[in-house]
């Protein structure tokens, strides 16, 4: 068997409010193999983002591990954390953050020229990932003659520039009208097996987590399986 993308360990998360503690992840745990696209939901205020932003290295747990492409990020020092952040993990968000001043190419070549490609190899794969996505004739435009779906797919392929083992999602979908939120969705997803990059993906849409491979709920600060009468 290949080993796991992604490992949540007995992850906690605590903050102090009004001069108590807000136990926010509470023992979460998880385990997320290549090429498997998992849904995760959750009621406002449960927990989700934190839960990604603690998986994508962006804030440390209190306790528990964080295991991402089988290194143990707890022991790593923030320019270590940094790196990995660029080379194995990969962020969509429901603002897709990308450059106004750049084209959709142009966005999608940048994370790889910071992490040490040459421009040449970079175009080559941004064009590929734009292609795929359906933005064949929209490489040269910069995000403000996009509509909202091609904003977003082109914030897929940044994501995904630099061929990370986990893509971690946060309502990439949300900030999307039902039709368009349904196309982007299953490009996504598609494009996550096809490179066999383990996906974890927020959402508040039932529909949506339901097409994924599993699903899990964040409840009481620990993750559960999800089942039917969950979506």
């Amino acid at each position: 068997m290949s080993e796991p993308a992604l490992v949540l360990n007995a992850v906690w998360r605590v903050f102090a409010q009004g001069g108590g503690r807000l136990e926010v992840l509470r023992g979460a745990s998880l385990i997320l193999d290549p090429g498997e696209v998992v849904g995760l939901i959750g009621p406002s205020g449960a927990g989700k983002s934190t839960l990604l932003q603690i998986a994508g290295l962006l804030e440390p747990p209190d306790s528990g591990r964080v295991i991402v492409s089988g290194r143990d990020c707890a022991k790593m020092d923030d320019a270590e954390r940094t790196a990995m952040r660029r080379e194995a993990l990969g962020f969509v968000y429901q603002f897709h953050h990308l450059l106004p001043e750049l084209t959709a190419l142009e966005n999608v070549i940048l994370p790889q020229q910071i992490l040490g490609r040459s421009h040449k190899v970079a175009r080559v794969r941004a064009t590929e990932l734009l292609t795929r996505l359906g933005l064949a004739a929209r490489l040269d435009h910069r995000p403000a003659r996009l509509s909202g779906g091609e904003q977003q797919r082109v914030a897929i392929a940044r994501a995904l520039a630099n061929g990370p083992g986990v893509l971690l999602a946060d309502e990439p979908t949300g900030n999307l009208d039902p039709k368009t939120a349904d196309l982007v969705f299953d490009e996504l997803v598609t494009l996550a097996r096809q490179t066999r990059v383990a996906a974890l993906i927020a959402t508040h849409n039932p529909e949506l987590a339901g097409r994924m491979d599993r699903v899990v709920r964040l409840a009481d600060g620990v993750l559960l399986e999800a089942s039917a009468a969950d979506l």
